[in-house]
């Protein structure tokens, strides 16, 4: 092994050992922190000095993003003015490892004059910071990963994890749902994901491969090449989706000696096919091609009618694969 590999291991290995200590330590504080986040009239405001800092701007926009309206205001500029948009219907979270960071502990007097909810984030529950507080989240760890014991490691991790902890919290308290979650996440390939239903990639209409119950196969080939989706579909008159025909038919169809003139559709056609809802996500339907190693599926209505048909091609140009 060598000593590159060894560090990276022995860094885990406490990190891991941390976020596991971590969990004996949530108790009844962690659950007042909840119910004054769920309590609030405003916004929580996270603020943090440094590594701190970076993470709270973390854990401000999971919050935000998951039903607890949230944002991330610098201590220091706090001190300069930007405490102005801290109001008292918001709650305050405050992250500092120490407890006693100077950009923070500056704001403590404003704070509560303004009778304004605090909530701190802390290695040292003993602290100056954690003594004024309404709720202490328990931050601490045993020891850095960093061998000199300097630079902030273990102690970010685990207030990252508790982080994510609260707001996976609320976010269940809430009742939020995927629907609340995609209204938050409208751009990118995680919006495209989130957002896009098989309804806006589908082809419909006349562009659907179908054909009659009575239709030779001859004409049902017909309708395969001039749709190009390498299946018919077989319908009723009412376009209830009775059957399948694909090229894999065809084969065993050809192999079996049957007269393409001759043969009727319903009588080689499948009635065990893939299909999904209109309504559904087309990342679904991604994910349903791929497990069943196809690349068409059909697209039904609630009431068995067939409503569109869908390619692999389609759910790629629309970036959701």
């Amino acid at each position: 092994m060598s000593r590159h590999v060894a560090s990276a291991i022995r860094t885990i290995e406490i990190e891991k050992n941390a976020v596991a200590e971590l969990l004996t330590r949530i108790d009844v504080e962690f659950d007042t922190a909840c119910e004054l986040i769920l309590k609030c009239q405003g916004r929580v405001v996270v603020t943090g000095m440094g590594k701190s800092g970076h993470i709270g701007k973390k854990i401000a926009a999971t919050l935000a993003s998951t039903g607890t309206p949230a944002m991330y205001v610098h201590p220091a500029e706090a001190s300069h003015g930007d405490i102005g948009m801290i109001t008292d219907t918001d709650v305050v979270l405050a992250i500092s490892n120490s407890g006693a960071t100077a950009e923070i502990t500056a704001l403590l007097p404003v704070l509560r004059r303004k009778n304004i909810t605090l909530i701190c984030l802390t290695g040292d529950i003993d602290s100056e910071l954690a003594t004024v507080a309404d709720a202490r989240l328990d931050a601490s760890v045993a020891t850095e990963a960093c061998p000199l014991g300097l630079a902030p490691t273990s102690s970010t991790t685990v207030a990252l994890v508790l982080g994510d902890a609260l707001a996976m919290a609320l976010l269940e308290a809430r009742g939020f749902t995927r629907d609340d979650f995609e209204i938050s996440h409208p751009g990118g390939k995680l919006g495209r994901r989130l957002l896009v239903k098989v309804q806006d990639v589908m082809h419909d209409g006349d562009s659907i491969p179908s054909v009659s119950v009575g239709t030779p196969l001859s004409d049902a080939l017909l309708e395969m090449s001039t749709k190009g989706f390498g299946l018919t579909t077989i319908i009723d008159d009412n376009r209830n989706l009775l059957g399948v025909f694909s090229d894999g038919d065809l084969r065993r169809t050809l192999d079996s000696g049957r007269n393409i003139q001759s043969t009727k559709i319903e009588d080689v056609m499948s009635t065990k096919y893939k299909s999904i809802s209109s309504g559904a996500l087309a990342a679904e339907a991604a994910r349903l091609m791929q497990e069943s190693n196809i690349y068409v599926l059909i697209v039904k209505d609630d009431d068995n009618t067939i409503a569109g048909i869908v390619k692999m091609h389609d759910l790629l140009q629309a970036n959701v694969v």
